[in-house]
């Protein structure tokens, strides 16, 4: 009965895991090497559950299955630190590999190499006995902080990734967290549940459609929340949002008549860099146009600094880029009986006021 039980799990959850990897193929918002990752991410939990399937069927069983059952385990218990190392490595849509990957992939060729010596010695995290019994050894420990440790690193990163999105969907990061922990204590605790898995191949689903959703937020070139972002929060604006801050780069057609569309892109790329700095821990930040950008300000007290720590750090990033382009600038407190259109046309005004004078005083 019990392996009926694990059975049906297991079953469930490949089926789940083959439906994510279709919708993943289908995708159009994920780069070639995000499709691939993500894929393989499906692909492993699935390999790893079954392997787990197989370790209770033939636990027990004829002394000839004892090879079956030590390899299935010595591969479960392998390859699981793998699953969050592919997941940080799908997050990150730059095409650089990062140091921190790179050195997570050489922990996890030694923990299996260690392994590897382990299990051909008697067992270090687990043992199988000559009458084919598996049972965890003195080296589980070994597993766990591995397991642990990639769970801890996929999480780092993800709050880290919340920045990219300034800080949105922070709380659904503790959420993801806290059901996989319960989830893990619960299997160490009833190890004949058999829910890891299951938590796992759910955390991931969750976790993809988080990414798939943050970045449908963002603007494709910059990395700003997108015009569409703004129109919908515009639409049902929070007592939050105080102020409209409008920015508009100065002489941004003669950059790309001059340089070519190429330094425009990476014009635009660096002033938004620059606006999330300034701005993103007191509002969010947006491109709602060709080389306009806008923010939602939550805090007015703080508008002098923000805007002044704008103009420092392009002047800053002007010694590397000497191309890069001023910014105009233009405010307006948002009034609850007013429209978000007469307040941006008020903050529009004060821009286009703000550019005569920048260009009066040159």
């Amino acid at each position: 009965m019990p392996d009926l039980y694990f059975f049906s799990l297991t079953v469930i959850n490949c089926f789940v895991l083959g439906f994510m990897c279709m919708i993943v193929n289908f995708s159009e918002t994920l780069f070639p090497r995000q499709r691939r990752i993500f894929l393989l991410t499906f692909i492993l939990i699935g390999v790893i559950s079954v392997l787990e399937l197989v370790t209770v069927i033939v636990d027990g069983t004829p002394v000839r299955l004892r090879p079956v059952n030590i390899m299935a385990n010595y591969f479960g218990f392998g390859l699981t630190p793998a699953v969050p190392f592919l997941m940080v490595y799908a997050m990150d849509r730059s095409d650089e590999v990062r140091l921190g990957l790179k050195a997570t992939a050489a922990l996890e060729i030694l923990y299996l190499l260690i392994l590897t010596a382990g299990t051909f010695s008697g067992g270090l995290v687990f043992a199988v006995d000559a009458e084919n019994h598996y049972a965890r050894a003195q080296g589980f420990w070994l597993y766990m902080l591995m397991y642990g440790g990639g769970i801890q690193y996929l999480m780092f990163n993800m709050l880290k990734m919340t920045q990219t999105y300034q800080n949105r969907g922070r709380v659904l990061i503790y959420g993801l967290a806290v059901f996989l922990v319960a989830g893990t204590m619960i299997q160490i605790v009833l190890p004949t549940l058999h829910i890891t898995w299951l938590c796992v191949t759910l955390i991931s689903v969750l976790y993809y459609l988080y990414c798939n959703e943050m970045w449908n937020q963002l603007d494709g070139l910059t990395g700003l929340l997108s015009q569409k972002s703004y129109l919908n929060r515009t639409l049902n604006l929070r007592p939050e949002d105080k102020m409209l801050i409008v920015l508009d780069l100065d002489n941004f057609k003669y950059i790309n008549d001059t340089y070519g569309h190429q330094a425009g892109d990476q014009c635009l790329k660096v002033i938004a860099e620059c606006l999330k700095k300034a701005y993103s821990r007191y509002g969010n930040c947006y491109r709602i146009g060709g080389d306009e950008f806008c923010v939602l300000f939550r805090e007015p007290k703080k508008e002098k600094y923000c805007r002044e720590k704008f103009y420092w750090i392009i002047e800053k990033r002007k010694k590397s880029l000497h191309m890069l382009p001023g910014a105009s600038y233009g405010s307006a407190l948002i009034e609850e009986q007013e429209s978000i259109s007469d307040t941006k046309a008020r903050a529009d005004a004060n821009m286009y006021a703000n550019k005569k004078a920048r260009k009066q005083a040159r």
